[in-house]
């Protein structure tokens, strides 16, 4: 029986707690001062109100999933403790308390994971594929987009009370939407210059930037553009990639891969086993279980994760530089 903590229960803790629960021999810790737990009747289930106590139940895997400003924080205290940790991006506002987490974490050889869920997302993993088998040669230039209207997400709660809303809770678009800043740095490494304009410039009531607009320059000299914000109806992804010999294009509306070939002037459709939308409420799921999956069997085998700790930190320092 494995033991997991959940510490914070908002919307991405009430996901991975049901997808926990689906799994076989868990037993699920919560960790929450939220007082509208009546979904919850599990006897796999157990509350309490502080993380002292959540301890005292020997969890050996934890996960972090409360305000992005308390993540540090909570992690430092899971990590003391000899817990492995899955990190709900992104993973901190600042790069406060950084380096002692992953000092501890190195010394206790502990099992990290960033939450980047888009990582295990069909279309994302089948773009990486054909970047790394060089399907159009060396990667000149990038596109990214991301658009989604903030009230949209939740629309039975109040946007402005969400952690995303929230200067002093670690909100903002840039460290929200982390996902596009992740990827392109699981598809193309270190960035050594950042040019951003962003800020708040909508009538959403919020105190953090709602757009931002960036051209990143990757250390292997690939250029890239990067636009994400709160404010756009319909929500909208895309990703284009041009190279030498080509285009790898992905939008969320077609939901294709598709791929052009220069000497032959013809686009093709890639396939993609298993593919579904992101609008698709009951198929998204779908990328959430399969990242707790491989984070599950990494802590059993002691194998590094997909995206470890170290990763989440150069992706916080990508978006820190854009902010700035």
């Amino acid at each position: 029986m494995i033991k997991a903590v959940v510490v914070g229960y908002g919307s991405i803790g009430r996901r991975h707690v049901k997808n926990l629960l689906n799994l076989p021999d868990i037993q699920v810790i919560i960790c929450t001062k939220r007082k509208d737990l009546k979904e919850i009747k599990n006897k796999k289930v157990i509350v309490y109100r502080n993380l002292e106590k959540c301890l005292k139940e020997k969890p050996s895997i934890g996960f972090v999933t409360n305000e992005t400003s308390k993540h540090i924080q909570t992690a430092t205290i899971l990590a003391q403790n000899g817990v492995d940790i899955f990190l709900e991006k992104p993973l901190s506002d600042s790069m406060k308390g950084v380096e002692k987490l992953l000092k501890i974490v190195k010394k206790k050889k502990l099992i990290t994971q960033m939450g980047c869920n888009l990582r295990f997302y069909p279309p994302i993993v089948k773009i990486k594929k054909l970047i790394d088998e060089k399907k159009i040669g060396r990667v000149i230039s990038i596109q990214v987009e991301n658009g989604s209207y903030l009230p949209d997400w939740h629309p039975n709660e109040d946007y402005s009370k969400w952690y995303a809303s929230k200067k002093s809770l670690g909100g903002g678009v840039v460290l929200t939407q982390i996902h596009e800043i992740d990827y392109l740095y699981w598809f193309f490494g270190e960035i050594d210059y950042v040019s951003s304009i962003l800020g708040r410039y909508s009538d959403l009531d919020i105190n953090v930037e709602d757009i931002s607009i960036s051209i990143l320059k990757f250390k292997n000299k690939i250029i890239g553009e990067l636009h994400i914000d709160f404010l756009q109806r319909p929500q909208f992804k895309r990703c284009k990639i041009r190279g030498v010999k080509g285009i790898i294009e992905w939008n969320s509306d077609e939901n294709n891969v598709k791929i052009f070939n220069s000497k032959e002037q013809k686009w093709k459709t890639i396939p993609i086993k298993n593919n579904y939308k992101l609008s698709s409420k009951k198929r998204v799921n779908l990328m959430y279980i399969e990242e707790l999956k491989h984070f599950i069997k990494c802590v059993k085998n002691r194998n590094d994760t997909i995206n470890s700790l170290t990763q989440g930190i150069e992706t916080l320092k990508i978006s820190l530089r854009i902010k700035k």
